[in-house]
């Protein structure tokens, strides 16, 4: 066996292998070839002591750069099962399906074929149809199928023959009809890009069923490297991750929608590929330093980091994140300058990239500082010191002090820049009773100095600081106190104090002890006179903060109290006895106001109407159905009401004269009677008052109306006799004016 290797890079490069993560030493029995090649001289297999040469190989490269190592080679032992399932008997009938299926387990796969008696199978004939998973299906089948079969494995180790199966094809079926039926349908498969599958089906019936397949998710399934084998085996080939879901073959009878369905799922895995590799940076000594290294892959693979073939765990000034995706390194020194690899790998392969980091590092440079300290001053001050490098100081024209919390990762921290002369720095506007991580960078205007060795300081605790407060006024005897909940007081031995007392008293009630995550109290039973002072404050171990102080007066509530006393409930219960009553009364009564009001409007005193010219054209007998009589037709509101339902029904004919009987035209003093002649003018329609719309069909507006309104017929309607009659007009009796003018929409038509 031979394992290939082939390196590229500055000489000397030193090759080694690796076999299960172990350095494989050279021997008589493996073999380092001058190419870098591995050559094992007789491939074994465990037996007694002697171990085997099956494992995962790996090829190691090394020059004065560093070192890289190969994508895994998984080397196995060829082998060849006995079979798991062996061909059965079957009987079938003329026309018929005959399906035969063996299955057996061998690395490299087996390669399955029949025979027949003895003799290999005509693979030409279309009747007979070989699945590569062992499966032979024969179909139309005739009397000269009859036979033995058996089934043939064959690979690299060995070659094994199945039992014989006889098949016996009897007569023709009856040909009665049978429904479609599904024998056998698809299994779920597990595949890797590339590879072909084959999803089997099928189908029995009489008539012969139809065989389709679809996707259970509705995408289509596609041409490019489908194709169906046999009478409705799928088979894909150079499968893809996109090919990957859910098969559903169906048998259809022909001319129906008589149907039967079996499904299968088909799983296709993608070894590890890189879609961004990392890039070889140089950087400067002290600063950070980032490889990026993204991979895909079905399913999902896992990224490993290696710093010159050795796994690279994360602490420190090492970081992974994004799934390991993206390694940081800050604070580099000559001991990073390394080869870094990323390694993705799942269970359908691996594959590496590799990077080299430089680190810039100038002759020179001073040393670390040394002797750093931090002491604390304050609860938000730390005071830092140190002493001047042994080496090379002359040079230095500044410090860098580097802090972050210690609880923070390194990417957090920030710097301030401290004089060459100062060996110490204060460091302000950090928070209480927190620990803090502390190292300092001496600078040349040729870079930076190694880092100093990291110290640790806390700050100072203190009393926490007065929380906000609100209030509210719940009733007259009754207070809500409202502020912001504080977690953290919990973990410092604290929480909040409550006092409360009226303005006129000089003690406080309280402390009412309240722990930190309350945000909420309330007050009750207090003199709704009185003027309250309310202390809020918090506390931890370190002291009581200062206290927020509210006044609130409870006059203000009880007085709107006493103007909206609470209900008389028992009275109120009584009177609701009574309520249904008084809804039915007050129902009538309202209906009874708007008839009246709709009769005063229909027979007001001295009311005007407003009729368009070509009244009698209007006032014309209808000459059709009532559903097609013009809507502008006159409505007469001076009908009796008995009349007026009789016109409804018998369509009575309203001709001029009965409408002048009706109507009298109004007249002033000294004026003839408008009856004693034809060629009486209406009067202008200027002066029209409309207080009553009986037309339709009118142009009408309040008020004054337009010359387009003219010429037109003024008529009154007298108020309602005494007897409630319909309010006729007498001769000689004047009109009144207009009771309230009324604003109707211009109509159209006419």
């Amino acid at each position: 066996m031979v394992l290939d290797c082939r390196v590229e890079g500055t000489p000397p490069v030193q090759i080694t292998w690796r076999k299960n993560g172990v350095e494989l030493p050279e021997s008589t029995h493996s073999t380092l070839l001058a190419n870098g090649s591995l050559m094992i001289r007789h491939f074994r297999l465990q037996r007694g002591g002697s171990p085997s040469d099956e494992g995962d190989y790996e090829c190691v490269a090394q020059n004065r750069f560093g070192l890289v190592v190969s994508r895994k080679a998984r080397i196995q032992a060829a082998t060849m099962s006995d079979f798991h399932i062996h061909p059965q008997a079957t009987v079938g009938e003329e026309g018929g399906v005959a399906r035969f299926q063996c299955q057996i387990h061998g690395l490299p796969k087996p390669l399955i074929t029949w025979e027949k008696n003895r003799v290999p199978i005509d693979t030409d004939n279309e009747r007979y149809t070989l699945l590569p998973k062992g499966v032979l299906q024969i179909t139309g089948l005739r009397a000269e199928d009859s036979g033995v079969f058996h089934c043939v494995a064959s690979n690299i180790a060995s070659i094994r023959i199945s039992h014989g199966a006889r098949l016996t094809v009897s007569g023709s079926g009856s040909g009665a009809y049978k429904e479609p039926a599904i024998l056998v349908g698809p299994e779920n498969l597990t595949l890797t890009v590339h590879q072909t599958a084959v999803l089997e089906c099928v189908a029995t019936g009489n008539p012969r069923p139809i065989v389709s397949w679809s996707r259970l998710d509705g995408r289509p399934i596609g041409v490019e490297g489908i194709q169906v084998l046999g009478t409705g085996n799928l088979i894909i080939s150079d499968v893809t991750v996109q090919h990957s879901g859910v098969y559903v073959c169906a048998a259809n009878r022909p001319g129906t929608r008589v149907r039967r369905t079996a499904q299968g799922r088909l799983v296709v895995q993608a070894p590890a590929e890189f879609v961004q590799h990392p890039q070889s940076i140089s950087r400067p000594a002290g600063t950070t330093a980032m490889f990026t290294c993204q991979a895909q892959g079905e399913p999902p693979p896992h990224v490993t980091w290696l710093k010159n073939g050795q796994v690279l765990e994360p602490g420190g000034h090492v970081r992974l994140k994004n799934n390991n995706s993206t390694l940081t390194i800050s604070g580099i020194g000559p001991e990073d300058e390394a080869i870094y690899q990323c390694v993705a790998e799942n269970s359908a392969g691996s594959s590496q990239a590799s990077a080299r980091l430089t680190v810039l590092w100038a002759e020179g440079l001073p040393g670390p500082p040394r002797n750093v300290r931090a002491v604390s001053v304050s609860s938000t001050e730390v005071r830092v010191s140190w002493s001047e490098p042994l080496a090379n100081t002359k040079e230095i024209i500044g410090y860098v002090l580097h802090i972050r919390k210690a609880a923070d990762p390194p990417e957090l921290e920030y710097q301030e820049a401290v004089s060459k002369s100062t060996f110490q720095h204060l460091v302000s506007d950090l928070e209480p009773s927190t620990a803090y991580s502390f190292y300092i960078k001496a600078y040349t205007p040729r870079g930076a100095s190694s880092a100093s060795a990291p110290t640790l300081a806390s700050t100072l605790g203190e009393a926490p600081a007065p929380p906000p407060l609100s209030v509210r006024v719940l009733g007259s005897s009754s207070l809500q106190l409202l502020w912001e909940p504080w977690p953290r007081l919990a973990q410092h031995e604290g929480g909040f104090k409550l006092f409360y007392r009226p303005a006129s008293k000089t003690v406080f009630t309280g402390p009412i002890l309240l722990p930190g995550t309350v945000s909420s109290y309330n007050l009750s039973r207090l003199d709704p006179t009185a003027v309250y002072e309310v202390k809020l404050l918090a506390y931890n171990q370190h002291g009581d903060g200062n206290a927020t102080v509210r006044l609130v007066s409870l006059r203000g509530a009880s007085e709107r109290t006493a103007l909206s006393p609470p209900c008389d409930c028992r009275k109120d219960e009584a009177t609701n006895q009574t309520s249904t009553t008084g809804i039915v009364i007050g129902i009538h009564i309202g209906v009874t106001c708007i008839i009246f009001c709709v009769l005063f409007l229909l027979f007001g005193q001295r009311g005007r109407v407003l009729l368009c010219k070509d009244v009698e054209n209007q006032l014309s007998p209808p000459q059709g159905p009532r559903s097609q009589r013009d809507p502008g037709i006159l409505a007469l509101n001076a009908v009796r009401w008995g009349e007026r339902g009789q016109l409804g029904r018998d369509e009575k004919r309203v001709d001029m004269k009965e409408l002048e009987q009706l109507f009298p035209p109004a007249r002033a003093a000294g004026q003839p009677d408008p009856r004693s002649t034809d060629a009486a003018a209406p009067a202008s329609c200027e002066e029209t008052q409309l207080s009553m719309l009986p037309l339709q069909g009118c142009s009408l507006m309040e008020g004054r109306t337009t010359e387009a309104t003219a010429p037109c017929s003024r008529l009154a309607a007298a108020p309602p006799p005494p007897d409630g009659g319909p309010g006729l007009l007498s001769e000689g009796q004047a009109a009144r004016p207009a009771v309230a003018p009324i604003t109707q929409p211009a109509c159209s038509g006419h």
